[in-house]
């Protein structure tokens, strides 16, 4: 037996293109790897940046930069905490993103089913670059 998922719509009085607009700089900060795996590892709390460098393998270079750019966006926030910066993420500027592409996959009955069930990453569709 299929039921239909009661959602509230998003409020928006923008019009498609201005919201498209809004999600741009939080999705293509987000459409980094390496920056989406910075952001993955602030999932359970606050880091410096060598402990982001431990946590992703990535360099100091890199591991600034790409926070650089998601400070930009407002996903994540630094902290001075003695000579080092605490990193964490900036859960607020996450919520109105998702929640608009969470609404927008609900808008069709398959797009309910698959909202509604339990998220898993399918088997063989993530690569790993073995250098």
């Amino acid at each position: 037996m299929t039921s239909t998922i009661q959602l509230l719509a998003v409020a928006s009085d923008l019009t498609a293109r201005e919201q498209a607009a809004y999600l741009v700089p939080t999705l293509a900060a987000l459409a980094d790897e390496n920056r989406l795996t910075i952001v993955l590892s602030l999932t359970d709390g606050e880091k410096t940046n060598v402990q982001l460098q431990e946590a992703t393998g990535l360099s100091q270079a890199l591991v600034s930069h790409h926070v650089a750019v998601l400070r930009k966006a407002g996903l994540v926030t630094s902290t001075a905490q003695g000579r080092s910066n605490l990193i964490s993420i900036c859960c607020e500027q996450l919520a109105t993103p998702v929640q608009w592409l969470a609404h927008l996959a609900t808008l069709t009955p398959a797009g309910q089913q698959a909202c509604c069930t339990e998220a898993a990453i399918p088997a063989g569709t993530a690569t790993i670059d073995a250098d």
